[in-house]
């Protein structure tokens, strides 16, 4: 998988195009990601001990990983990725400058 957790991504189709997140979560069975910021939906609550007024909140929905691209923070856009070893640890790099995007 291209993409992780705590990785900076792009949505590249939809209404939020051009927008940047923060993956929270992976669900890899389904092939989507959970996206800090993105393809927010509206859930109605019930009332409840917790919430005794009820309400509307916003919360983040899943997104297919075919919308979303890794963002390079030195090219400053979203890139394709390649997967390079060196030494005994496999790296992810930038198709564009060749800069490595693990920590």
């Amino acid at each position: 998988m291209n993409i992780r957790r705590n990785d900076i991504v792009v949505k590249i189709r939809g209404r939020e195009k051009g927008k940047q997140g923060k993956v929270l979560q992976m669900l890899l069975s389904k092939d989507r990601a959970i996206v800090e910021g993105l393809n927010l939906v509206t859930k109605h609550l019930r009332k409840s001990q917790d919430n005794p007024k009820g309400g509307i909140t916003r919360k983040e929905a899943s997104i297919a990983l075919s919308n979303l691209m890794l963002f390079c923070p030195h090219c400053k856009k979203a890139v394709r990725v390649k997967r390079v070893i060196e030494g005994d640890k496999r790296v992810r790099k930038c198709k564009k400058c060749a800069q490595a995007l693990d920590t």
